[in-house]
């Protein structure tokens, strides 16, 4: 808890400087595929920091776990995830291709979805990504993208959701897909 105090210290110093006044300089956004992913809950704010240049801040959770209590058929992705970065936009902020760059951390527990072997631990790294912005309404975008992550991994797996046997345990680098971007965002 320590270090989420701390990074919204750290990001809150970070935005500060870059405020200020007119419209179109905010921005709210919900990530719809997170959705799909067993019920992740998302939200990122992004803010206008030049004609080209956005700050992001984004979090993600999931507490969900289905068929809870039966080992062979239990679910989840639950997790934590919070993100900082920023994005440049070769048009203009807001509109038209992106390329994003981001600092993550994510508390996960995720497993029995393809088998029903389960892993849980800490993951820090960063983020690269590109996409689309399409304008539908002046203060409304929908958002496409991909984006992938690397890092550090401190991890434990086991056999399954419940049973609590542990098969591996360790530190590793990773990359994996960050996300798929297709996103309500919402222009102020």
């Amino acid at each position: 808890m320590k270090f989420v105090s701390l990074y919204g210290l750290c990001l809150a110093l970070m935005l500060l400087p870059s405020f200020r006044s007119g419209a179109q300089n905010t921005a709210i956004s919900t990530n719809v595929a997170d959705y799909a992913m067993l019920g992740t809950l998302n939200v990122s704010l992004s803010h206008s920091a030049a004609r080209h240049w956005s700050l992001e801040a984004g979090a993600k959770y999931n507490p969900f776990s289905f068929n809870e209590g039966n080992y062979e058929k239990q679910m989840q992705n639950r997790q934590i995830l919070l993100a900082t970065g920023l994005r440049y936009w070769p048009w203009h902020v807001f509109s038209g291709w992106w390329f994003s760059a981001k600092a993550q951390f994510q508390e996960y527990n995720q497993g029995g979805i393809l088998s029903p072997e389960t892993s849980e631990g800490d993951r820090f790294g960063g983020a690269l990504g590109a996409g689309y912005t399409y304008m539908l309404h002046k203060n409304l975008n929908l958002d496409f993208g991909l984006g992938f992550w690397a890092g550090y991994d401190i991890f434990t797996t086991y056999d399954c959701p419940v049973c609590g046997v542990e098969v591996d345990a360790g530190k590793k680098f990773f990359v994996l897909p960050n996300e798929v971007v297709l996103a309500l965002t919402y222009v102020f």
